[in-house]
Order: C-alpha cells, then sequence, then structure tokens
C-alpha cells in the first residue's frame, strides 16, 4: 500500500524518492541509494535487505536491469514485492510481484519509475509520471514532491496515508535532502510544509561537513548572510 516517484536528474546527476505509504516511517524501509551511481526502491511486502544488495550491485557497474534481476533472483518471496531500480545512465525498470492485487503497477522511462500497489486506481501513478515529464526545468526534489502531491491528490492508495518522504542525493555520502514525516495525518502535506522550512538551508547542510564552520558560521547568520531569511 505504498506510491512513490523515483528519478534521476540529467542536469546534475542526482537520484531522489518521493514515498508516501499507510504503515509508519517509510523513509526509513523503501529507498536506498548509491550515491552517484542510483537507487533502489523496495515496496509491498517489503525486505529491506533487497535495497543495500542493490546498491552494492549498482556501485559494482551493474546496469538497473542486471540489478532487478539478480534481486528478483535472490529473494524467494519474489512475488509479494513490488521494486524499481535506477542506474548512473539513467536506466529505469521496475518489477511488480504477480502476489500485488487491486491496482499495483509502475510507470517506466529513462530517469523515472512512478509506481505504487494496492493504489485506488491507476491514476495515482500515471499523474505522478505525466508530472514529472512536464517540469524537466524544476530541481529534482521539487519536481519529486510536486509528482507524489499529484498522486495523493488522484486518490493516492487505499487506506489513505500516514507516512512520507522525499530523499536526494548527489554524489557525496551525505544526502543533499532526507526528509521524512513518520506518522501524520496528511504526510503529504506535512512534507511540503517541511521541506519548505528546509529549502533556504539545503546549500548550507549540503556543504556544511566540507567548510570551515567559523566562515560559514551557525543557520541564522548563514540565512542573513546570504538574504534567505
Amino acid at each position: 500500500m505504498t506510491f512513490q516517484i523515483a528519478g534521476r536528474c540529467d542536469r546534475t546527476g542526482r537520484f531522489g524518492v518521493a514515498i508516501a505509504t499507510r504503515p509508519i516511517a517509510v523513509g526509513a524501509r523503501c529507498p536506498f541509494f548509491a550515491p552517484g551511481q542510483g537507487v533502489v526502491v523496495t515496496m509491498a511486502f517489503t525486505d529491506p535487505r533487497l535495497g543495500p544488495l542493490g546498491t552494492r550491485l549498482l556501485k559494482l557497474g551493474y546496469s538497473a536491469r542486471r540489478v532487478l534481476a539478480e534481486l528478483a533472483a535472490s529473494d524467494p518471496y519474489i512475488e509479494h514485492r513490488q521494486l524499481c531500480v535506477i542506474d548512473r545512465d539513467g536506466h529505469a525498470v521496475a518489477r511488480t510481484g504477480a502476489h500485488n492485487k487491486v491496482w499495483s503497477g509502475a510507470f517506466t522511462e529513462r530517469n523515472v519509475v512512478a509506481m505504487g500497489n494496492n493504489l485506488t486506481s491507476e491514476k495515482t501513478a500515471r499523474v505522478m509520471y505525466d508530472l514529472w515529464t512536464g517540469t524537466g526545468d524544476l530541481p529534482l526534489e521539487e519536481r519529486l514532491l510536486a509528482a507524489l502531491e499529484a498522486g495523493r491528490d488522484a486518490g493516492g492508495q487505499n487506506g489513505g496515508q500516514h507516512s512520507s518522504a522525499l530523499a536526494v542525493y548527489g554524489g557525496e555520502i551525505n544526502a543533499y535532502v532526507d526528509l521524512r514525516v513518520d506518522e501524520h495525518a496528511e504526510p503529504v502535506a506535512e512534507l511540503r510544509r517541511v521541506y519548505e522550512a528546509f529549502k533556504p538551508l539545503v546549500p548550507y547542510y549540503y556543504v556544511r561537513p566540507g567548510s570551515d564552520p567559523g566562515v560559514l558560521g551557525r543557520e541564522p547568520e548563514w540565512l542573513e548572510r546570504e538574504g534567505r531569511k
């Protein structure tokens, strides 16, 4: 009972995922990143061990299609899962196990997978995909979040949503954006609120690990100096 959109930005090479589900803490179990190399998302009756396995294969240079095949071959319960992989070249693949009922599936092309299981209809995934294709001028994180909002507005999943997450990685080991709403009556709306509060500080937090703290300053000082207040 989850819907998500995973994407790669051609301009920056960053990978990202926006996701929502009914159970608690979806961001802890479903999206997995190999910074600079790709992303794996595991859903439905998810086995979170598949994520780290997939990212290790991406780091070894495996293509998205090969990674997905290896994950499927390693899991005796693969027909209960839903998986997608995007690699460093933007190749994107998805697999929905046969035991996923109601509407479950994916829309996939280069750089993007919009997918879900136990959705109110195919429209949830379709509008996420459609919004992605029409918003190439937006930063990756905003493009993904807007698509997730469109999926929610199109019906989301059966039973509603209670947790959500937005994560984006570049080539560094630390996330460019990593925001989570672990339990909320309107988790996608809350994710938007948190993102808008965090957005002015994205450059501050992303560069901070490699910067001189004495020059960078605290968050309020940096915001004032950069004119972002």
